[in-house]
C-alpha cells in the first residue's frame, strides 16, 4: 500500500457505497434540448383490433409547469393566468350575506387557493389545458 510522508494512505476513488446522484434520486428524465419529434407510425389495424396509441401527460398545476407543446413541439414553461372558482364567487356570496358587503366580500377573488388556472404555451399561444380549484 502506498503511503504518504505523514503515513496515511493516499487518496483513491471514491467508496463503493457512495449514495447516488441527484438525478439518481429523483428520478425521472432531466428535458433534453432541442426536442426533436420522432414520426409515429401506426400500423393498419390487424384483425386481433385496433392499435393502441400511448401518450404522456404532464399534470397542470397551480404554477407554471416545464412541458413539451403539442402544437409547435416547443420545449416551455407554461404561461398561466387566473381567474377566480365557483368556491370564491360562493365564498363572497356568504360574506356578503353575512353583512360583509363594503368590500371583505371580495377577498376570495384575490386569494391564490380561491384561484382557477388556465396554461398555455409561450410560443405558440396555444391553450394547454386548466387547473381547476374545488
Amino acid at each position: 500500500m502506498d503511503k504518504s510522508k505523514g503515513g496515511q494512505p493516499l487518496p483513491s476513488a471514491p467508496p463503493p457505497y457512495a449514495p447516488p446522484s441527484y438525478s439518481q434520486a429523483v428520478g425521472g428524465v432531466p428535458p433534453q434540448a432541442p426536442f426533436t419529434p420522432q414520426p409515429t407510425f401506426i400500423p393498419a389495424p390487424t384483425a386481433g383490433g385496433p392499435t393502441a396509441v400511448v401518450t404522456t401527460v404532464v399534470p397542470l398545476g397551480p404554477q407554471s409547469t416545464h412541458m413539451i407543446c403539442p402544437h409547435c413541439h416547443a420545449e416551455v414553461d407554461t404561461t398561466t393566468k387566473t381567474y377566480p372558482s365557483v368556491v370564491a364567487w360562493l365564498s363572497g356570496l356568504i360574506i356578503c350575506i353575512v353583512g360583509c358587503w363594503m368590500g371583505c366580500c371580495l377577498i376570495p377573488c384575490c386569494m391564490n387557493d380561491c384561484m382557477n388556472v388556465e396554461h398555455a404555451c409561450p410560443s405558440c399561444g396555444t391553450f394547454l389545458g386548466k387547473y381547476k380549484r374545488g
